[in-house]
């Protein structure tokens, strides 16, 4: 069994709601938490920078004042996520208001940076690190990182292109401390197969873009609804990072899906084809959205998850029995 820090034993579901470039907001971060996942946000969603502490406040006192009222079942930890490539001149600052606030989780992306880890440290906060590979997560945790989240291929946003059965054995094989799994989890059966796999946590993400709360226009949400894993482009055109997208709104845009030239990887951006803007208008999605069929809040979708973990695990000690 994994070294799991005591922050992280208390969840519901063991589901990791995973930020979302412009689509993540205090209130969705909210209903997350009192759901019993981590709710998580990055922190340049917040524009200007300024609005970070007011949204740092807002989503403290929200879970403190649910906490109070609800002592036999306290909301779940929150997560704020820092980009830590060299393209982010906000880190000093993001990072100083996540010490203020003492943010108990920091989910750090595009680069391992030790201060960060240190930083986090000095208050008791931990450090999660995407990765989409073992030589990545080596560095991650030679630099101070507590845990790591597998990026797997299918994984909405920026996404590896390796097997999560790959990818999360050879983790496994050195590390154990926390681990969770991105890569089309979208129902408590895959939450639980992460488990089987050998993850402590399914990263999830892409299926919150239809909920209430998600800051997603609603084209945006009726086309998770709509879409299948047919629907999905990996691509790095438009931020020179390999990600996946959803191609109805790459054709808006007057593009072909099928015929995406390469960008330069060495420059990160957020407009790679000089016309239409990631992730506003070329809408990230992983490829699990086929069983989401209706745009619901956030916390009926956890309660769904949960329902579909327990009678996943229940089948599974079942089906067990009959190969013992």
């Amino acid at each position: 069994m994994s070294n799991i820090p005591s922050i992280l034993k208390s969840l519901r579901i063991p589901v990791i709601g995973s930020p979302m470039f412009i689509i993540s907001n205090p209130k969705l971060v909210i209903e997350q938490c009192k759901a019993g996942i981590v709710g998580s946000m990055p922190a340049l969603n917040a524009r200007p920078a300024s609005q970070l502490d007011e949204w740092l406040a807002e989503i403290t006192e929200a879970l403190a004042d649910y906490n109070a009222k609800n002592p036999e079942r306290p909301a779940a930890p929150f997560a704020i996520n820092q980009i830590v490539h060299k393209s982010n001149d906000r880190l000093e600052h993001d990072m100083e208001l996540c010490v203020k606030y003492k943010v108990p989780i920091i989910i750090t992306s595009l680069g391992a940076r030790e201060e960060v880890n240190v930083a986090a440290h000095s208050y008791g906060g931990i450090v999660l690190h995407d990765i989409i590979n073992n030589k990545f997560a080596h560095k991650a945790i030679d630099k101070g990182a507590d845990g790591l989240i597998a990026v797997a291929t299918g994984a909405g946003g920026h996404a590896g292109s390796k097997s999560p059965f790959a990818l999360v054995q050879e983790l496994r094989e050195w590390f154990d401390g926390p681990l969770a799994l991105a890569g089309s989890i979208a129902s408590g059966k895959s939450i639980l197969a992460a488990q089987a796999m050998g993850a402590d946590f399914a990263y999830i993400g892409s299926p919150f873009i239809a909920t209430h709360e998600a800051r997603a226009s609603e084209d945006y949400k009726q086309a998770i609804v709509e879409s299948t894993s047919d629907d999905i482009v990996y691509s790095n055109l438009f931020t020179g990072v390999h990600g996946n997208y959803l191609a109805p709104s790459i054709r808006a845009a007057g593009l072909d899906p099928e015929n995406l030239p390469e960008s330069d990887p060495s420059k990160m951006n957020f407009g790679g084809d000089g016309k239409s803007k990631a992730w506003k208008d070329i809408w990230g999605s992983g490829q699990g959205i086929g069983v989401i069929n209706e745009v619901t809040s956030a916390g009926e979708f956890v309660h769904k998850l949960h329902q579909e973990y327990i009678e996943a695990r229940n089948e599974l000690l079942k089906t067990s029995e009959v190969f013992a």
